[in-house]
């Protein structure tokens, strides 16, 4: 998302069809092709959404935008720490 383009999502496991889905309620991402019924014209036809709707491209700018703002491995690795140092677990930083 980062790069501010629209998605096309082809869940294969875990959690990868919540996210399809997600991307999909946003307006970012063409309906999501699950793999179990992947066919070339469910890949064409997501594809062509994705590449030709003006609106899903303008939504996807305007998230990557937000998402380039974010801090997401920092405010991660300050959580890690956090949560480290009041378990009593040793941090080190480097290496």
């Amino acid at each position: 998302m980062r790069a501010g383009v629209p998605q096309v999502v082809v869940p294969v496991f875990a959690d990868h069809p919540f996210w399809a889905a997600h991307l999909y309620r946003k307006g970012v991402a063409a309906r999501p092709v699950p793999f179990p019924r992947f066919t070339r014209e469910a890949l064409v036809a997501s594809v062509r959404r994705a590449v030709t709707d003006p609106g899903m491209t303008l939504r996807a700018q305007a998230l990557g935008r937000a998402v380039a703002k974010e801090r997401g491995v920092d405010n991660a690795c300050d959580v890690i720490e956090a949560w480290a140092t009041a378990s009593g677990v040793p941090v080190t930083t480097g290496g």
